[in-house]
């Protein structure tokens, strides 16, 4: 019992409580579990379409909460910021199998959208399809709209280019991808995701590219270290990648990091950021270009995750202005039980601001998925309670 006394201490003072954190009342419920026809609402996914409307994607998984099953991949819409929320829109329904893990990415240059996603049969279990016993595997599917979100495409397989044959389980995102717009590679499509190998069933992530405008896709860099998976990807003003990923490794209970100065080709070291305490969970992270006096803009980084790093819970929104050396608490948006989340950049001119969808609960973190936008303030500005 002393070991055990001795251990919660340490990590007590590794991972400090913030008591004087604003609280967040201004939630905005999109999906609630038990109501449209779906068990429970999970995996949300939120990005700014090219007219400014919000697109929120998720699984709707139709008679239980578990992985597997029958499980649809879902949208809604807002033309308000977020404050209200469109009709619940079925954009893949597969019968009986599971389609999901959203992560899409906007093409400035043209308008289109892509979004990304897996698909396994519904009986095949996660445990499965990582030995190699299920009837079938996880395979790489894209989906397009060319008109910000309101028609799109059946879903196109794209194992062939973006899933190595020794690979077993597969996610994409979820979350968001990015659109690179500093150097060489500008205009370069970044998606982020994960993988098993069959042979060490160890964990890493990865990054998927296209210099064509999603015309082809191609495997980029991996993280150096394995027991990592779900991941985040955000462009800072030097050009260089920062990749933020979930961490299996419970000698750090925090998130790792990796950085790439070659759009994505590769990745350098892994490094754990203490500041950002990790309880094995999926996170968000976004790039928010902030306005500042004289017509300045300066990239920031946001995060979201449940800061735990023990349980899933806790919703907070960081900010970093040092490109993720450094973080400043935003926001608490959620204290009670909180898991999977994704940012999206709503800054309005010299108004920097995030929304964050995320799944919260009271008893459970999968009751709800929830909208909140979340002011930034600049640097050594107290942080402002965030609003609607």
């Amino acid at each position: 019992m002393i070991t055990t006394l001795l251990a919660t201490l340490a990590l007590a003072a590794q991972f400090p409580s913030e008591p004087s954190l604003p609280r967040a009342d201004d939630k905005v419920d999109v999906w609630t579990s038990g109501e449209e026809g779906y068990h429970t609402y999970r995996i949300p996914a939120v990005m700014r379409a090219p007219d400014g409307a919000l697109l929120a994607f998720c699984e709707g998984r139709k008679v239980g909460r578990g992985d597997s099953g029958d499980i649809d991949l879902l949208m809604k819409r807002s033309d308000d910021g977020g404050a209200s929320w469109g009709e619940q829109r079925v954009l893949w329904d597969d019968g009986d199998n599971v389609c999901g893990n959203p992560c899409p990415v906007l093409d400035r240059d043209t308008g289109m959208i892509f979004l990304f996603l897996t698909h396994n049969l519904g009986h095949d279990r996660e445990g499965e399809i990582i030995a190699g016993t299920s009837e079938g595997t996880r395979t790489v599917w894209v989906m397009t709209s060319a008109d910000g979100g309101t028609e799109w495409s059946p879903p196109r397989e794209v194992s062939a280019s973006t899933k190595r044959r020794d690979w077993t389980w597969y996610a994409t995102g979820p979350g968001v991808g990015i659109q690179l717009e500093v150097g060489p590679h500008a205009g370069r499509l970044v998606i982020p995701c994960d993988h098993i190998e069959a042979d060490s069933q160890r964990y890493y992530s990865h990054v998927l590219l296209s210099d064509d405008h999603g015309a082809t896709w191609r495997i980029g860099g991996r993280s150096k270290r394995d027991q990592l998976n779900e991941c985040q990807v955000a462009e800072l003003d030097s050009g260089e990648l920062v990749l933020n990923m979930r961490n299996y490794n419970r000698q750090k209970r925090a998130r790792a990091v990796a950085r790439s100065k070659d759009g994505g080709e590769s990745f350098g070291e892994v490094t754990w950021d203490e500041e950002l305490p990790e309880p094995i969970c999926q996170a968000g992270m976004v790039t928010v270009r902030a306005g500042r006096g004289g017509g300045v803009v300066e990239r920031w980084l946001a995060f979201s995750n449940p800061a735990s790093p023990n349980r899933r819970e806790r919703m907070l929104v960081r900010v970093s202005y040092d490109g993720g050396l450094s973080w400043h608490t935003a926001a608490l948006l959620h204290g009670k039980a909180a898991a999977y989340s994704c940012l999206v950049d709503l800054s309005d001119g010299n108004s920097p601001a995030v929304g964050c969808l995320f799944e919260r609960g009271r008893e459970g973190p999968y009751e709800r998925i929830t909208f909140q936008r979340v002011k930034l303030s600049p640097p050594h500005e107290p942080a402002p309670s965030p609003v609607r």
